[in-house]
C-alpha cells in the first residue's frame, strides 16, 4: 500500500489539486457558511412574511412605527431607515474598493477602504441601537384590551396623540435613590397612568377618540371611532396600559410584530457586529504587513464576501418589514 506524505495531508486539507470554480478551499468554506446562513435567514423572512399576511387586517402600519428620526421624531417617516440603509450599501462598496486595491497589493489604499468599511459598520449598528431603544419606549402609548387587542387615542383629525395630551397621572412613579432611603430587589411594572384614569378622562374629553388595530381595507388606514358611547363599549375592557414594544406586548399593534421584529433585526444585528469584529482583525492585520508578507490578500477578499452577505440580507430585512 502506498504511503500519505506529509505534503500531500497538506494538499488535501487546502483543497486538493483540483480547485472547484478556480476558488481556494478557504473561499469555497465561506461560500459554504454563506448559503448555509442564507437558507437560516430565508425562513425567517418566511415565517415572517406568512405570519404577516395571515394578520394583514391588524399589522401596524411601518409608516407609523419607524418615525424617530433623531431631534425630529415623528416627521419624516422612514427617512432614518433609508438613510441606514444607504450607510451600509455604501460601506459595502468601499469593501470592494478595498479587495480591488488588495488585489493590486496597494496597502495603503486597502487600510483606506476597510477603515470606512467599520465606520459604516459602527454606524449602521449605533443606528440600529437608536431604532430598538425608540422601539422598546414607545411614542404614545395605547391600552391594552382583555382579548389582547391594543387601543390607541387619537385626536378630532384622527392624528393620533399620546396618554399626556388628555390624561392625568394617577400614579406618579418615584426613583429608588440613596437620598429617599427606599431600595427594592424586584417588583412589577408600574404606570404612570391607570386604566381607570384613562377612561375617565377619555369620557370628559370631547376632542379625543380611539383607534382600532383592524386596518380599514378601503382606506388602508386604522379604523377610527370618533363616537364616545361607542368607543366606550371598547374602553370598558382595558385591561393595561401600554408602553413601548417588548416580547409580551406592543404599544403600536400585534405583539408578533415586535417578537419578529426584535428576533430578526436582532439576528442581522449579531452578524453586522460579529462582521465588524472580523474586519478589525483584518484591518490590523493589514497594518502590520501580515498580508503584504504573504503576497496576497486573500483574507480581506473573504471578509469581504461576508459583509457583502450581510448587506445583501439586509437589503430584504429593509423590503420586508419597512417597505411591504
Amino acid at each position: 500500500m502506498k504511503a500519505t506524505t506529509a505534503d500531500q495531508v497538506a494538499n488535501v486539507w487546502e483543497g486538493g489539486t483540483t480547485k472547484p470554480l478556480g476558488a481556494s478551499y478557504g473561499k469555497m468554506m465561506m461560500w459554504f457558511f454563506i448559503l448555509s446562513d442564507a437558507l437560516t435567514f430565508a425562513g425567517f423572512l418566511s415565517a415572517y412574511g406568512l405570519t404577516r399576511f395571515k394578520f394583514i387586517d391588524i399589522w401596524p402600519i411601518a409608516d407609523e412605527v419607524f418615525t424617530h428620526f433623531p431631534f425630529i421624531h415623528g416627521t419624516y417617516p422612514m427617512y432614518y431607515v433609508a438613510l441606514m440603509t444607504f450607510i451600509l450599501i455604501f460601506s459595502s462598496v468601499t469593501m470592494v474598493l478595498a479587495v480591488d486595491a488588495g488585489h493590486q497589493m496597494k496597502r495603503n489604499k486597502v487600510i483606506t477602504y476597510m477603515f470606512l468599511t467599520i465606520i459604516g459598520g459602527l454606524i449602521f449598528v449605533g443606528s440600529q441601537a437608536w431604532e430598538w431603544k425608540n422601539f422598546i419606549k414607545g411614542e404614545y402609548g395605547a391600552v391594552q384590551l382583555k382579548d389582547g387587542k391594543i387601543i390607541q387615542f387619537v385626536d378630532k383629525e384622527g392624528k393620533q396623540i399620546a396618554l399626556e395630551a388628555f390624561a392625568t397621572p394617577d400614579n406618579q412613579l418615584v426613583e429608588h435613590t440613596r437620598n429617599n432611603g427606599l431600595w427594592f430587589s424586584e417588583g412589577k411594572t408600574t404606570y404612570e397612568y391607570t386604566t381607570e384614569g384613562i377612561v375617565e378622562a377619555f369620557k370628559h374629553n370631547p376632542s379625543v377618540g380611539i383607534r382600532l388595530e383592524k386596518i380599514n381595507p378601503e382606506t388602508k388606514q386604522k379604523i377610527v371611532i370618533q363616537d364616545k358611547a361607542e368607543a366606550l363599549k371598547f374602553l370598558e375592557q382595558s385591561s393595561r396600559v401600554v408602553r413601548g414594544a417588548n416580547l409580551e406586548v406592543n404599544e403600536y399593534g400585534s405583539s408578533q410584530f415586535a417578537d419578529f421584529f426584535f428576533f430578526i433585526t436582532g439576528f442581522h444585528g449579531f452578524h453586522v457586529c460579529s462582521g465588524i469584529a472580523i474586519n478589525i482583525i483584518i484591518f490590523v492585520n493589514v497594518l502590520l504587513g501580515t498580508y503584504e508578507k504573504r503576497g496576497h490578500y486573500e483574507m480581506v477578499e473573504k471578509v469581504g464576501l461576508y459583509w457583502h452577505f450581510v448587506d445583501l440580507v439586509w437589503v430584504f430585512v429593509f423590503t420586508f418589514f419597512y417597505l411591504v
